[in-house]
């Protein structure tokens, strides 16, 4: 009995892992879509959606179906409720990422994005996807270290989200304000994503720790073992 639930619990854990694959492959389509107005690929992001949604609600349910039949405590109660909490991180990266490819379906057969802001879009669009491919990383390794390099990892999407605003400041903007609402929801839409993944490894910190990442002692930090 005891076998078949640390096997469910396993199963979780792939679950999640592979949830941290869609979403990360499904943000690097969605900034090509936006930057290429590939009208296809928006769409194939758009309907790929259906699959993290319906992965959620699987792990979801296996989850609340442990904590009731199994009553966990300890760490294992931890990895169940963790589970929980990752995959509306993960459902709502997702989301994010098809809230891009929506953007550039609704533009095409134009671009939403000014061509020169085509490289820190760009830019920004490899940042989240590497950030997410990290937390899935630290979902499976449980690496205290890594999962606290995130958050400083993250400060690249912060500083390129604030360059995005120089530019819809700057006196010489000419592209309008549809084009400037679009370039801030996209941003936004980017940044938020990076923090879903940051939000990841934290929750893997407490997981592995029992605290909250400022909550540890100043011992543990990134390129540290914990």
């Amino acid at each position: 009995m005891r076998d078949a639930y640390h096997e469910e619990l396993d199963a979780i854990g792939d679950g999640l892992v592979e949830m941290a694959g869609l979403v990360g492959s499904a943000m690097g389509r969605a900034t090509a879509a936006l930057l290429d107005g590939d009208l296809k690929l928006a769409e194939s992001v758009i309907e790929a959606d259906t699959r993290v949604d319906d992965l959620q609600r699987d792990l979801d349910d296996r989850a609340i179906t442990l904590l009731a039949r199994q009553q966990p405590v300890a760490t294992d109660l931890r990895t169940v409720v963790t589970s929980l909490r990752v995959s509306a991180d993960l459902e709502r990266s997702g989301d994010l990422a098809q809230h891009i490819a929506k953007l550039a379906r609704l533009r095409f057969p134009g671009r939403a994005v000014p061509r020169n802001l085509h490289r820190t879009i760009l830019e920004m669009g490899q940042l989240a996807q590497r950030l997410m491919a990290q937390a899935a990383e630290v979902i499976v390794t449980k690496d205290v270290a890594e999962a606290l390099k995130l958050e400083s990892d993250d400060d690249r999407m912060d500083e390129l989200h604030r360059m995005l605003f120089q530019h819809l400041l700057d006196g010489r903007w000419k592209h309008g304000v549809e084009t400037a609402v679009d370039v801030t929801l996209i941003g936004r839409y980017y940044e938020r994503f990076a923090d879903h993944a940051v939000s990841v490894a934290q929750r893997v910190v407490y997981l592995v720790t029992g605290e909250y990442s400022d909550e540890l002692p100043p011992g543990i930090s990134p390129g540290q073992p914990a």
